[in-house]
């Protein structure tokens, strides 16, 4: 990342690395995102049952069990039983002659394929496979376009699949998708850039190809899932400072403050690292501002459960370091008395953050005091 890049408060930026530690849990691909997780659990838990096989468990599109059989045979199958069934799927999605029918039936057995296990990820992705999705993305057919986000969201768990989907050209496609699927095309969508993002340099990209209004959109009227999706989105990409300002400039700061202050568990904490994320430019300080970011955030240092107070006042710590006005509004909403008692019961990191703050709002008062002194 160049110097350019990189936020201009280290300390900040050290701390929302240290107190994000739990983003992981907005958009764990080992979760419920995938819808394919309800139906494998749907399926029968018992002996297998080879649908439409033949003696060797496959034929045609193959691995006619992944629709009527337990979990199982995707725990213990082997590759070379695997490996057919992936190569008449990539052959199927390669072909244009190929019905919309079986276009769906290939990308949803690679779908499961690609959920359940590394070795076949690794397999899939050294396929041929991504090239042959990417395509679908951008599909008419809103079944093979979720279904082929689901299968790259699911390939971009593998390491070794990263760089080749983001090669094959699929951050452009998964952008479209983000803006124009179904609900689950949208969250994976989200996810899956969210994976390919952790290749640094891809962020900027990401940004480019136009990622963050959508992702605000899904922030807006997504379900609680697509919240968490479109947070933790957001705040890996805005890691780049150019996407901070394409975040605020797409309005990402009025339902983030919204966000906070409504107080929901598991997206008030996500919103307020966003928000610090965001303020540290000024096109972010004075978003957070005009929208009423400061009586929100000083509500969560008074009445938030404890990870959400921290982060409140290091994104208030933010808005206040440079700025007396800031410091003024935030002394006129009261916070003094949260501060005071967060710097006297907490952790050792937000007391510390704690008196910092107070330090400035001394201060302030302090110098105001000496001006209107001279003037009298």
């Amino acid at each position: 990342m160049s110097t350019a890049e990189k936020s201009t408060s280290p300390d900040f930026s050290t701390d929302l690395l240290e107190l994000s530690g739990d983003f992981s849990d907005i958009s764990s691909f080992n979760s419920d995102i995938s819808v394919e997780l309800q139906q494998l659990a749907s399926f029968i838990d018992g002996d297998v049952f080879y649908a439409d096989c033949d003696e060797s468990g496959a034929n045609g599109l193959g691995l006619g069990f992944l629709s009527s059989t337990s979990t199982k045979i995707l725990e213990s199958g082997s590759l070379e039983f695997v490996k057919p069934v992936v190569r008449s799927c990539v052959e199927t999605l390669g072909t244009s002659s190929a019905s919309p029918e079986e276009k769906r039936g290939a990308a949803s057995k690679l779908r499961l394929l690609a959920k359940h296990r590394s070795d076949f990820r690794e397999l899939i992705g050294t396929s041929g496979a991504i090239q042959t999705l990417i395509p679908l993305l951008c599909s008419a057919d809103s079944i093979v376009q979720e279904n082929a986000v689901t299968s790259l969201l699911n390939l971009s768990l593998e390491e070794s699949n990263k760089t080749p989907i983001i090669v094959a050209g699929a951050i452009k496609p998964l952008v479209y998708a983000l803006r124009t699927g179904t609900a689950t095309s949208k969250q994976n969508s989200a996810c899956a850039l969210l994976n390919l993002s952790m290749i640094e340099e891809t962020q900027i990209t990401i940004g480019v190809c136009g990622a963050i209004p959508p992702l605000v959109s899904l922030l807006v009227n997504g379900s609680i899932r697509g919240k968490k999706d479109a947070l933790t989105t957001l705040y890996k990409l805005c890691g780049a400072r150019q996407n901070k300002v394409r975040a605020v400039s797409a309005g990402a700061v009025t339902p983030l403050v919204a966000l906070v202050a409504e107080g929901m568990r598991g997206t008030a904490e996500k919103a307020i690292v966003v928000l610090s994320r965001l303020s540290e430019t000024e096109e972010g300080r004075e978003a957070i501002v005009e929208e009423g970011g400061i009586p929100a955030l000083v509500e969560t240092v008074e009445t938030g459960p404890a990870n959400c107070k921290e982060f409140a006042v290091i994104t208030l710590l933010q808005l206040c370091r440079d700025s007396e006005l800031n410091r003024g509004l935030l002394v006129r909403e009261g916070a003094i008395p949260p501060l005071v008692a967060l710097s006297q019961s907490s952790s050792s990191r937000a007391k510390h953050k704690a008196n910092m703050l107070l330090k400035y709002l001394r201060e302030s008062r302090r110098d105001g005091a000496l001006l209107a002194a001279r003037r009298k």
